[in-house]
């Protein structure tokens, strides 16, 4: 029988707790929904008023993946959706605002992944991400050297700039923005993207072309374009073991000379947000927020 459980007054059905979802450590449904609900705080704080689109893989990692953005059969009434618009028109898409919601959607197994904007201003991105992908053989480590030269590079136009693991090989760098129409954060990532690489030439590529990453860091700059979304803080990824989006400092940015000193499982959320709190929680905070540069805002 399906164990029902109450959450916040809602009553949602939870499936197959003792499945094996990461035969790699023994983790099981159970113990990601736990995750989940140990780590709403910081999670939804990050979900807010953000349409999510889902990478399911309800057979674990090594079974099927697929992504979903519309609202899935059976979502229950109470689970608020927005209007997104897209090319052909608008979809509807769940907002995960509450615990209830954040439950429900993680029983169907899935990954979270936002969009720069929030559902009320479509397209107006209040944040900038660039994507750190270390083409084999580099690794985060030489994303690391990366993330410190964008790192001073951003904050020479004036921004706050913070971190997180992608939670598979790379990183991810952000930056809160005043609301800023999603194709001129575009261009200026690009151009970032494109200084990165002239300057760090033996580390850095802009371009997706394959032959031209292996031992670099492609720096993804397409992420902040409005139609595409980004891993969302301490989502746990389809991965071998259940490593998490993880925000981190400087200073262990500064000092990885080893992948596994920014692999992060479920397990090391809790202990990190005791010690730190929510590293990414100053991308909420309004006054953090800058605009782009003038050169930038044509």
């Amino acid at each position: 029988m399906t164990p029902i459980t109450e959450v916040e007054g809602r009553r949602l059905a939870l499936s197959n707790l003792e499945k094996v979802l990461y035969p790699a450590g023994g983790f099981t449904k159970g113990e990601m929904l736990h995750y989940y609900a140990s780590t709403a705080g910081a999670l939804l704080a990050h979900l807010h008023n953000r349409p999510v689109s889902f990478l399911r893989y309800p057979d674990g990692p090594e079974g099927q993946r697929f992504f979903a953005k519309n609202v899935p059969p059976g979502t229950p009434s109470w689970v608020r959706t927005a209007d997104v618009p897209r090319s052909d028109g608008t979809a509807r898409q769940i907002l995960v605002q509450d615990l209830a919601t954040l439950m429900w959607a993680a029983n169907l197994v899935t990954e979270f992944h936002t969009p720069q904007w929030q559902a009320d201003a479509p397209g107006r991105a209040d944040r900038l991400v660039l994507d750190l992908d270390p083409g084999a053989p580099a690794t985060v480590v030489e994303c690391c050297r990366a993330a410190l030269w964008l790192r001073e590079r951003l904050t020479a136009d004036g921004f706050h700039v913070y971190a997180k693991t992608s939670g598979s090989k790379g990183l991810h760098l952000l930056v809160p923005l005043e609301p800023t129409p999603a194709e001129r954060v575009t261009a200026y990532a690009k151009d970032l993207a494109v200084e990165a690489e002239r300057a760090l030439p033996g580390l850095v590529v802009h371009r997706m072309t394959r032959s031209l990453r292996p031992g670099k860091v492609f720096v993804d700059f397409s992420q902040n374009a409005a139609a595409k979304t980004t891993a969302t803080p301490y989502t746990l990824r389809a991965r071998p073991e259940p490593t998490v989006s993880t925000p981190v400092t400087w200073a262990e940015i500064e000092d990885c000379d080893d992948p596994a000193r920014l692999v992060f499982l479920a397990d090391d959320i809790a202990p990190r947000l005791r010690r730190y709190g929510d590293l990414l929680g100053p991308l909420i905070n309004l006054n953090r927020a800058r605009p782009l540069p003038a050169r930038a805002a044509r």
